[in-house]
């Protein structure tokens, strides 16, 4: 799916002059400095940017982890800028999968029950096999995390996130931790994700080679969005110059 007329697909995030502002005594760290943006229903889009250029801080903000020192956040039809701490928990649960760099995986579980402990609180989830199986692991549903390469432990995470179908994946770093061949392989999963079922994915890295993959590539510097680009041919996973 080649995303080029976003005017006629529906609108998941709207973002409007988003600042976020952190103290450390006399300090002031301007961590996003007037941030627009748009995401679109099954749109694929990389975050791309140095370290400290913002792009976690906006997608802990648009997650619901975080709250903006100023600006307004919608998702869909509801603000999460006005939202108080229990709307944006039950936001999270009930929209939004994470994937962090680091795996969080419970290490005396097996990848089957370190992914149905989300399917056990989701509205809707769907199996944990089924979880398993679409990032290809199903062979490896008995295994304790010690018994999974990072890059098995990443796609568990992967399956753990899409158990409970939401509408919306943000990655933080997913390959940040792992070689080249395991990381495309944990792209090939996300990009597998995102086409099957639709759901409208944002990837933070700071590889540049990975934002051939996106419909929209959004490049972070001090704080703003300098540029956003449309990538008129994507390529495939495997074909990612690390």
């Amino acid at each position: 799916m080649l995303i080029e007329r976003t005017d006629q697909l529906d609108l998941v995030f709207r973002v409007e002059n988003l600042t976020k502002i952190y103290h450390s005594g006399d300090v002031e760290v301007r961590a996003l400095n007037g941030v627009d943006m748009e995401l679109y229903e099954g749109e694929m889009a990389v975050l791309l940017g140095p370290s400290g250029s913002g792009k976690s801080t906006l997608l802990n903000i648009i997650g619901g982890l975080d709250e903006a020192t100023s600006g307004q956040v919608w998702f869909k039809d509801k603000e999460l800028s006005a939202m108080k701490q229990s709307q944006l928990t039950r936001y999270r649960r009930d929209h939004v999968g994470f994937v962090f760099q680091f795996y969080n995986l419970i290490p005396s579980l097996t990848a089957m029950e370190n992914v149905a402990l989300i399917t056990e609180v989701a509205p809707s989830p769907m199996r944990p096999e089924e979880a398993l199986a679409m990032v290809d692991l199903e062979d490896r549903m008995s295994h304790f995390p010690a018994q999974l390469s990072g890059g098995e432990q990443q796609r568990v995470a992967i399956a753990r996130a899409i158990a409970k179908r939401p509408e919306v994946l943000l990655c933080d770093e997913p390959t940040g931790a792992l070689d080249s061949q395991t990381g495309i392989i944990v792209l090939e999963a996300l990009d597998h994700i995102n086409r099957e079922l639709g759901t409208t994915t944002a990837i933070i890295t700071h590889n540049a080679g990975i934002q051939k993959i996106a419909h929209r590539v959004f490049s972070f510097l001090d704080g703003k969005i300098s540029t956003v680009e449309t990538n008129s041919t994507r390529i495939a996973p495997s074909q990612v110059e690390w």
